[in-house]
């Protein structure tokens, strides 16, 4: 090796044997010491902003689930960051009917925290099956078959999924009224995979893609038909992809409280999120806020169980392909 002018590699000094890749030397002027990196910077940088970003996120969570364990009175008196005597008073009442007294006259009111967890269910399990279907096969038709205009169909789905929600808002209402589906949980099952298929279309394509065409043509060879093939190879090693687009559809469904409420106004037929949204907020009821935890305790809970295939997900649709 030669000094000052870098490492060079040395040739191989037997059968079978390849030379190692060597780095330059980095020299200082006047052949002074070498530089050193800098080790350590780097990594206690980027673990600083993971934590903040951490942080950042779990923040909101934490704060909405400590306030859904607190009294009335150490609401009142207490710290906003933490909870000296937990009390699950709150949680209690969304399951019991509530009295109190208005002007000297007794007044009922009722959560039907239940009846809106049953909506909940059956609005989302209809919806993400409506989504999962029609965006697989759309996307495996643009991806894969390739039909005539497809580079074009799928730039037109990505914009569209780029439309905001409020200006899509007339155009459901009229449909929804002119279908008579108002006031019935048909018309969330109608219009909310709307507004999740365009980005899952495009997901799907661009994985279908990429994905090696080896895959099927070996299945030909044996005898199967294009469906056979899809169905017993190719949709089950597209499950990384099929949970991505699940979650970020479930994501969609949950933010979502001003079509579920607007086009559900009897109050018994609403979801978790535009029921919450009806409930009055003040010191001496927090009720809305312990309805909240619970309404979002299983939506985190399946994103924290399928994270790590979300990820694969989004990797192989966008970069790998397989």
């Amino acid at each position: 090796m030669e000094q000052g002018r870098g490492a060079v590699a040395r040739p191989p000094s037997g059968p079978g044997r390849r030379p190692r890749c060597l780095l330059p030397a980095l020299r200082a002027p006047g052949g002074g010491p070498g530089v050193r990196a800098q080790r350590g910077f780097h990594p206690v940088l980027h673990g600083a902003l993971l934590a903040l970003l951490a942080v950042y996120s779990i923040f909101p969570i934490y704060m909405v689930t400590i306030e859904s364990l607190k009294s009335v009175d150490e609401d009142v008196f207490g710290s906003p960051f933490y909870v000296r005597h937990p009390s699950f008073e709150w949680y209690e009442n969304l399951f019991e009917r509530q009295e109190w007294v208005t002007h000297a006259a007794l007044t009922t009111h009722t959560v039907p925290f239940l009846v809106w967890t049953k909506n909940t269910v059956i609005v989302f399990t209809a919806a993400l099956a409506v989504i999962l279907t029609t965006s697989l096969a759309a996307g495996y038709a643009l991806g894969r078959l390739r039909l005539p205009g497809w580079r074009l169909w799928r730039r037109a789905l990505f914009a569209a999924f780029l439309i905001p929600q409020t200006l899509l808002f007339l155009p459901l209402y009229s449909l929804v009224f002119r279908l008579h589906l108002d006031d019935r949980l048909g018309a969330l099952v109608l219009t909310y995979p709307m507004l999740a298929i365009p980005f899952c279309v495009w997901l799907f394509s661009a994985y279908f893609q990429k994905l090696s065409p080896d895959i099927e043509e070996s299945a030909y060879i044996e005898g199967a038909d294009r469906f056979t093939a899809f169905l017993r190879i190719v949709l089950p090693m597209s499950w990384p992809v099929l949970v991505a687009a699940g979650l970020f559809a479930l994501g969609v469904l949950s933010s979502d409280f001003i079509l579920a409420g607007v086009f559900l106004p009897n109050q018994w037929h609403q979801t978790i999120a535009a029921g919450m949204s009806t409930m009055d907020i003040s010191l001496e009821d927090l009720t809305v806020v312990s309805g909240v935890s619970m309404g979002g305790l299983p939506v985190l809970a399946i994103a924290a169980l399928l994270a790590a295939s979300y990820v694969r997900g989004l990797t192989a649709a966008m970069i790998e392909g397989a």
